[in-house]
């Protein structure tokens, strides 16, 4: 009897392998079958180069507006450039979009990239290939891509510590007496293993320290948020509201971020009492700063930056190199100069 049952449980696990097979098979055959479409649709176009681009959240206004810098540029220099993963039905990692692209052999990819080991070896798997990469945003700076799209994180830090400075002089102005340590928060992502936010936080620091007249004391300090997901940042950023002792200022680093704290800030009747520095120039943050719950945001030439990732490759085919490092425009948008984006902008929806 037990003998029996021994080869029916192998005889299970058999077939509960064989399935799984199958199905990873199925999937793989879906997505090469996907690229494919992308791909003819490319060539009977008579595009000379198909490019891809991969993000975390392909469906936030700052990364559509990315993309459709670069899919711009691309048409301009004959290219396709293609927001992988944008039509399937479930939400792959980038680490899972990259190996579609190397698979189908696409000319280039644009990656929104950050230190992991992980994703330094796809870079290097397909740059072996013969597939150039553009990290975005994010940089892999031991991989071996062709060039990095950014921001000057250092520089945006600055901004971000003068912007502090100017809140803190306004407020003595407001109460007539200079108030005690004011506490700096700065919002960075739990699961993002980017440089670039410890190079934004020196330059916070740095320009505080450099820049600060008087005797106001500040504090500035990390607050990690759970960015597994949109629903996960969420919590994390009402847990800071749950706590007895609140930040005087937050800055935020991403359009995501800056758009739960403002709600959380309404929501919890904190308007007037807590500072918010954010991240992007959506159609919710510029009307945030229009009804002074946001002081301020850093906008960022998306546009450009895609355009720039299109021009790293286009040098690279043409010369064989790129230049290591582009970086896109920022400006700061504040309630002096709002009302010039307020007029390009749609309604606010919320």
């Amino acid at each position: 009897m037990k003998e029996k049952n021994v080869k029916r449980t192998v005889w299970i696990s058999g077939i509960l392998i064989l399935l799984c097979v199958i199905a990873v098979c199925i999937c793989m055959f879906l997505f090469l079958s996907y690229i494919k479409g992308f791909r003819e649709v490319a060539d009977a176009d008579s595009y000379d180069k198909y490019y891809v681009m991969i993000t975390k959240d392909r469906k936030s206004s700052f990364w559509q507006s990315v993309y459709q810098g670069a899919y711009q540029r691309g048409l301009e220099e004959n290219a396709y450039v293609d927001l992988l993963g944008e039509n399937l039905s479930e939400d792959y990692s980038r680490e899972d979009l990259m190996r579609i692209a190397i698979s189908s052999g696409v000319d280039g990819i644009f990656v929104e990239s950050d230190e992991s080991g992980e994703l330094t070896e796809l870079i290097d798997e397909a740059v072996d290939r013969d597939i150039p990469v553009v990290t975005l945003y994010g940089d892999n700076t031991h991989s071996k891509r062709c060039s990095f799209v950014g921001v000057g994180s250092y520089n945006l830090g600055r901004e971000y510590g003068r912007q502090v400075l100017k809140i803190a002089e306004e407020q003595k102005k407001e109460k007539s007496e200079e108030k005690g340590e004011i506490q700096v928060a700065v919002l960075t992502n739990a699961y993002t293993m980017n440089s670039g936010q410890n190079i934004i936080y020196s330059g916070i620091q740095d320009a505080i320290e450099q820049e600060k007249t008087g005797e106001t004391k500040f504090s500035v300090s990390y607050i990690t948020v759970d960015d597994t997901n949109t629903f996960s940042v969420e919590e994390s950023i009402r847990d800071i509201f749950m706590e007895e002792r609140l930040p005087d200022i937050i800055i935020c680093l991403n359009e995501l971020n800056t758009t739960c704290v403002y709600q959380a800030v309404v929501d919890y009747n904190r308007v007037g009492q807590i500072s918010i520095l954010g991240y992007y120039d959506s159609d919710t943050i510029i009307n945030a700063i229009d009804r002074n719950v946001v002081n301020a945001t850093i906008s960022i030439d998306t546009e450009q930056m895609g355009g720039f990732c299109v021009d790293a490759l286009t040098e690279y085919y043409l010369l064989g190199n790129t230049s290591q490092y582009f970086t896109a425009d920022v400006t700061l948008i504040d309630k002096s100069n709002v009302e010039q984006y307020l007029e390009g902008g749609d309604e606010d929806e919320n």
